[in-house]
């Protein structure tokens, strides 16, 4: 905190930067450096990217003249022919030095086991056509995590034109598109008629992707119930019930893998994910890809009691919502936060085909902040 009430002159000179009263009589230091560093002619206005070098000064930057002029602080800068004007209601959002103001840094809405008659629900068309849906559509997957679009085209061409709404397909070591259904030699249960355990995809890469898209272009066998919890709602949960164990998950990775014949994908992965703010944002879980817990031994001795009590938790019927995804709907969800598997089904009862992929969450966020704000620039 670097603010402090004042009644002294506008502007005092520091060897290092200056202070300045700001509106509402507040007092507030600001680095030198920093100043000339975000002097609004730093910013070329059509690439919106920094085009003063700070590097290429021969001294520390260092104010001439100071003072204030209709509502802002212009600063002539010693041995430059440069003057800076900075509007004062601009400097009062940096002055206690906390994070630019972000849109999308919505808070999190835990959902539980009855939540599928409230997912958001959102027809194709709808979004294709309009912009503030896509804003609407993007603030569900970030504040709950799932949403359900509807009236999908029966082609591959859809699924790609909804992902572009969002940023770009995201390609795993499974290729850019995954088609769940019943393959002869299955490399993943998923391409299986038997129960999918809970799990978020491929946790064995460095860096998973962040959201997932599962369009459905058939369904009508027997059984195949799709099952979603959220994982921020369980480890919430969690982290009140079993701080200690909470603590352990949080801190600890753990190693994943995924291995065929023509690749080998290794990573480690804390199972309980936070964010700046100490929150959950999500989790990292799957039994099937877990690799052999190399850690030591004693730690073990505490890491498994509490690996298992969270495993338990996610099986509870507080959390589970069960459903069926029928022809036509794209289920779209935060793999770092949904966690997802699927009922065993006869594979000889009808037809099941579901076509995925996956986008990046800093695209889904980026999408939405230039959806909903003006932005610096413009």
């Amino acid at each position: 905190m670097n603010l402090t009430t004042s009644s002294t002159a506008p502007v005092t000179l520091t060897d290092t930067g200056l202070e300045v009263l700001l509106p509402g009589g507040c007092s507030a230091y600001f680095n030198n450096y920093w100043l000339r560093d975000n002097c609004p002619t730093s910013f070329d206005s059509q690439t919106r990217e920094r085009v003063f070098d700070i590097f290429h000064l021969d001294t520390a930057p260092r104010p001439r003249r100071a003072e204030v002029v209709d509502g802002a602080l212009e600063i002539a800068w010693e041995g430059e022919n440069h003057t800076s004007r900075y509007p004062l209601d601009w400097l009062a959002s940096y002055a206690e030095g906390k994070r630019r103001q972000d849109p999308s840094d919505l808070p999190r809405r835990a959902w539980y086991a009855d939540h599928y008659p409230n997912v958001a629900r959102f027809p194709q068309a709808d979004l294709m056509a309009d912009k503030a849906k896509v804003a609407e559509w993007l603030k569900a997957l970030i504040v709950e995590g799932v949403a359900l679009v509807t009236d999908m085209p029966d082609s591959d061409e859809g699924l790609t034109e909804l992902v572009k709404l969002m940023g770009h397909v995201r390609p795993t070591f499974f290729g850019e598109y995954f088609d769940v259904m019943t393959h002869i030699e299955p490399t993943n249960l998923a391409y299986t008629a038997k129960a999918l355990e809970l799990h978020t995809d491929t946790p064995a890469e460095d860096m998973a992707p962040g959201v997932q898209f599962l369009h459905c272009r058939a369904n009508s066998v027997e059984g195949g119930q799709n099952l979603f919890l959220d994982g921020v709602a369980v480890a919430n949960d969690f982290r009140e019930l079993y701080p200690e164990d909470f603590k352990l998950l949080a801190e600890t990775e753990v190693p994943f893998y995924c291995e065929h014949d023509t690749y080998d994908v290794r990573s480690r992965q804390r199972v309980i994910e936070l964010d700046a703010h100490g929150e959950v944002s999500g989790v990292t879980i799957s039994q099937h890809m877990a690799d052999v817990f190399d850690l030591p031994q004693d730690v073990l001795d505490r890491y498994y009691p509490a690996f298992c009590r969270f495993g338990r938790m996610l099986q509870s019927d507080k959390y589970l919502m069960r459903f069926r995804i029928n022809a036509g709907e794209c289920i779209v969800f935060d793999n770092h936060r949904i966690v997802h598997g699927r009922e065993a089904y006869s594979a000889t009862s009808g037809a099941r085909y579901l076509r995925g992929t996956y986008a990046d969450r800093g695209e889904m966020r980026s999408t939405y902040r230039a959806l909903t704000s003006e932005g610096r620039f413009k």
